[in-house]
């Protein structure tokens, strides 16, 4: 056994722009035992780059998946709370990513950049690369903060951003988003997180919350762009969607939709430059089975890209932040 493998895996190397791979070589170690003796070293190196392909380990489960973060990450897995999309939660809080249909892109996002709680780390495992597509794409939010016009950013960070959301079946019920059927329960959440929200039927629910479009990171002390203001706004959906939404319940029953701070209406080309924006910084790379990516969550967005035949691609979350 190579006892170098015990305290220096090796330096990660440039991979993909600020993507850093970590090539893995275990000799005779067991997966966990590797983990163990470099998860220090591994989240180290996180902190420096905020995004890490780590290459070469053997994971056979959900729940050594966990084991794997937890040890790398320092602490806990958490609950995905507050849902925005539709997953299967697994073993030792190890959930599948988002289940929209394989034809359909993902947009880059922050993972809960809707909410006023997030997690700092989050990780991905592919157990079963798909045959075409299924990339896990990433973009430095620091360099989108940077990019983006001046005068669009410092309208975002004076005016905020709104999120509305009708739970239904058009999209998720509330009953999954806040993982409960009582509707006490949902409304002290709703208090406590600083979320408004009525009852605008028997049983359907809206809620709206504004929070802010930029973040100074906790630790690195860097500006990051940190909204889903592009996402969540209708006009991130094909346009005959849009439209046959639109015709069916009408702008305000919309499933979600984001606006200003103060109400008023985001300009649907500002949207569009931010899109691009995000597309002009991408970094991808096709999956191989096994690998592991870790990203710091407030410095790196992620999406999907769409994809052709069977995907599997698991997901955890740790360190919660909140908003101060």
């Amino acid at each position: 056994m190579n006892s170098e493998l015990h305290t220096n895996p090796g330096e990660p190397v440039d991979f993909k722009s600020n993507l850093k791979l970590l090539q893995v070589e275990r000799n005779d170690m067991k997966t966990m035992e590797w983990v163990t003796e470099n998860g220090a070293f591994i989240e180290q190196q996180l902190k420096q780059c905020g995004a890490l392909l780590v290459r070469g380990l053997n994971v056979s489960s959900s729940k050594q998946f966990a084991g794997i973060l937890e040890r790398v990450f320092g602490g806990e897995l958490i609950d995905y709370t507050y849902r925005s999309t539709p997953r299967t939660e697994l073993k030792s809080k190890i959930y599948t990513t988002t289940e929209y249909h394989a034809d359909k892109q993902i947009l880059l996002h922050n993972e809960n950049a809707y909410s006023n709680q997030w997690p700092l780390r989050i990780g991905f495992l592919c157990m079963l690369p798909s045959q075409t597509g299924g990339e896990t794409p990433i973009c430095d939010s620091r360099v989108i903060y940077k990019a983006l016009p001046k005068e669009i950013v410092e309208e975002f960070e004076r005016k905020k951003v709104r999120y509305v959301r009708n739970y239904g079946s058009m999209d998720l019920p509330w009953s999954e988003v806040f993982q409960t059927d009582n509707k006490k329960e949902v409304e002290h959440f709703c208090q406590l997180n600083n979320i408004g929200f009525e009852w605008t039927g028997e049983s359907e629910l809206r809620t709206f919350q504004i929070n802010e479009a930029s973040k100074v990171h906790p630790h690195t002390k860097e500006k990051v762009w940190f909204n889903q203001a592009h996402l969540y706004h209708i006009t991130s959906l094909d346009e005959d969607e849009r439209n046959n939404l639109l015709t069916i319940v009408g702008e305000d029953c919309l499933p979600r939709n984001a606006y200003f701070g103060d109400g008023t209406d985001i300009d649907p080309q500002v949207l569009d430059i931010i899109r691009n924006v995000y597309k002009e910084n991408i970094i991808a790379f096709p999956w191989q089975k096994n690998d592991l990516l870790l990203l710091d969550n407030m410095l790196f967005a992620h999406g999907r890209n769409a994809y052709s035949g069977e995907r599997k691609v698991l997901v955890g979350m740790s360190q919660p932040f909140s908003a101060a």
